[in-house]
Order: C-alpha cells, then sequence, then structure tokens
C-alpha cells in the first residue's frame, strides 16, 4: 500500500531534501524516522527536492507499507520522534502507482524580503536595505505568465528534458515590512524561483526594465538574468494534486 505524508518543516539546519553523504538532510531524518516507527526499511520519494536552508511551509512524499495505518495514531508516532523543525500534518492512504513528484499538477512558492532589520527573521527573510519600485516589479512579474521557456532563470548544468513551465501566478506583496514574492506554476526549475526574484529586484532598482526582462526570457542565457537570492527566504507553500490518486473508503 502506499502513503503520502503532508509535511512542514524549518530547513535552516539542513543540506536540503535529498539524502547525501556526510550531510543531513530532511529525507535521511524522515526516512530513518520512518523505519524506526515500522520497524521495516522505509524510503520516501518527496514532491521536489528544495535546496539547503529552504524551508516548507506544506510538501508531500510518498512511501509504502504493507499494512493498514491508523492514520492519527500513526501521525501522533511520527511527530514524537522526528525534532522539532519537521512536523507531519497529516497522513493518507493513496493508490498503489501515485507519485508525490509526477503526480504533482502545480506547485506554489513564497519568497520573503523584509526591508526593516529583524533579527527574528533572519534565517526566514531576505534583508534587503534598499528602496524598490513595487509597482514596476509587479508588472514585470505579470509579464512571466507570458512564456514557458525559463532557461534563464534555470542552474546551469540542470539535467531535464525541457526548460518548459506553465506559470499560473506570479505577484509581488507588502506587508507591514515583509515583501512577499508568491509564484504557482505547474512545475519549476532549479533554482528558478530565486533567480526571478533576484531579476525582479534589479527591476525594482531600476537597473533593468520590463523590455531587458523580456530579452532575458527570449534569450535562454542564465548570465544575462538577475542574481539569486538566498535560500533562507523560500518557501515551498503548497503541492496539489488530482483527487483521484486519493483512496476513499478503501477505493
Amino acid at each position: 500500500m502506499r502513503y503520502f505524508l503532508e509535511l512542514s518543516y524549518d530547513g535552516t539546519a539542513y543540506h536540503g531534501w535529498q539524502r547525501q553523504p556526510n550531510a543531513i538532510s530532511i529525507q535521511e531524518v524522515l526516512e530513518d524516522s520512518l523505519s524506526a516507527i515500522l520497524r521495516v526499511k522505509t524510503e520516501i520519494v518527496g514532491a521536489g527536492r528544495t535546496d539547503t536552508g529552504v524551508h516548507a511551509k506544506q510538501i508531500m512524499a510518498h512511501f509504502d507499507y504493507d499494512f493498514d495505518l491508523n492514520f492519527d495514531e500513526f501521525r501522533y508516532k511520527l511527530n514524537s520522534i522526528l525534532p522539532a523543525e519537521i512536523a507531519i500534518q497529516s497522513v493518507s492512504q493513496v493508490k498503489d502507482d501515485a507519485h508525490a513528484r509526477f503526480d504533482a499538477t502545480s506547485r506554489s512558492y513564497e519568497y520573503h524580503v523584509h526591508i526593516v532589520k529583524d533579527p527574528f527573521v533572519i534565517n526566514k527573510s531576505y534583508y534587503l536595505k534598499k528602496s524598490l519600485d513595487l509597482d514596476l516589479m509587479n508588472r514585470a512579474a505579470k509579464l512571466l505568465l507570458n512564456y514557458t521557456n525559463f532557461k534563464c532563470f534555470s542552474k546551469s548544468k540542470t539535467d531535464v528534458k525541457t526548460y518548459n513551465c506553465i506559470i499560473t501566478n506570479a505577484v509581488l506583496e507588502k506587508k507591514e515590512d515583509t515583501l512577499v514574492f508568491k509564484i504557482s506554476a505547474n512545475r519549476f526549475l532549479r533554482n528558478m524561483v530565486r533567480a526571478i526574484v533576484g531579476t525582479l529586484i534589479e527591476i525594482g532598482e531600476h537597473k533593468l526594465d520590463l523590455e531587458d526582462l523580456v530579452d532575458i526570457i527570449k534569450s535562454e542565457d542564465r548570465g544575462r538574468a538577475g542574481y539569486s537570492v538566498p535560500a533562507h527566504g523560500l518557501y515551498l507553500t503548497r503541492v496539489e494534486y488530482p483527487e483521484k490518486i486519493y483512496v476513499i473508503d478503501g477505493r
């Protein structure tokens, strides 16, 4: 049987999602905890691979287990042994061929920037001591919806079959002393959101204009886009799936 875990985590102390040698990861901690409770070696597959220092307000992962689970009891036990930075929000059964990564239909991210020095968000938001043209940045963000090839924002030497992504929402919001950039798409490339935010910041500083953004996208050249903002301001906020993958009342 296959199960989905819905979880959230503070990625500050972790070297990203993916298990790796000589560094602690979210995947490693989860797999070790699952294996201890289920008393069998258990591997998990996540909806994505967040980088070092990136956070997740919601991410999904699947694992296989041969027996029925009491979801509430299992969630309680798992949360009891997981470190404080990782929390299981829910457990659900899905179809045996459901896949946390490949069945996702939409992913959403936020990037947080604070414009007033605040020691309490030092690992949760990017401190930027600059004045930005928010209206121009939002106009630039809307332009992203007109394109699908985002190779210019992708980390170089990435092994992907296509650089095409369908962006369905991109907007910058100001909440008191915090700027929050929200973006949703069917898929994202490595480093894509951080590169987009860095480019939008340069537009907000009037170092680039709207025409430059269009030229950058059409160039497919990462070297022409803006800088990558730090990882600690980035949050994966939502991953969506079709209802048909879930098992309801044994069906």
